[in-house]
């Protein structure tokens, strides 16, 4: 059974940083791609960064590129994201997932959610 188990969030002032860990377990994910999304309150789930599990360039969201940086450590079998520069509008429930390169986000795992909220 696949578990995505999300962890770091909580409440920052705005600038400050914090860094979300992504457990991931049940499977091997070589050929699997890991992402984090994030929902504001009241709005829809949004994209913001993602990593194949072997490597290689990432990519981001346009409303974090150049704050927030994904990474993996295989070994440990957890995916980070670290969230620099915070600001309000960051504040979401941010969800780990992981999807079968090539396939729908949607037909992916996901974990519970963590929540990020920054105060200004």
């Amino acid at each position: 059974q696949v578990q995505l188990v999300e962890s770091g969030g909580g409440s920052v002032q705005a600038g400050g940083s914090l860094r979300l860990s992504c457990v991931a377990s049940g499977r091997t994910f070589n050929q699997y791609v890991m992402g984090w999304f994030r929902q504001p309150p009241g709005k829809e789930r949004e994209f913001a960064a993602a990593v194949d599990w072997r490597g290689g360039v990432p990519s981001y969201g346009d409303s974090v590129k150049g704050r927030f940086t994904i990474s993996r450590d295989v070994a440990k079998n957890t995916l980070y994201l670290q969230m620099n520069s915070l600001l309000p509008e960051d504040t979401a429930v941010y969800y780990c997932a992981a999807v079968r390169a090539g396939a729908m986000w949607s037909s992916g795992y996901w974990g519970q959610g963590t929540q990020v909220t920054v105060s200004s």
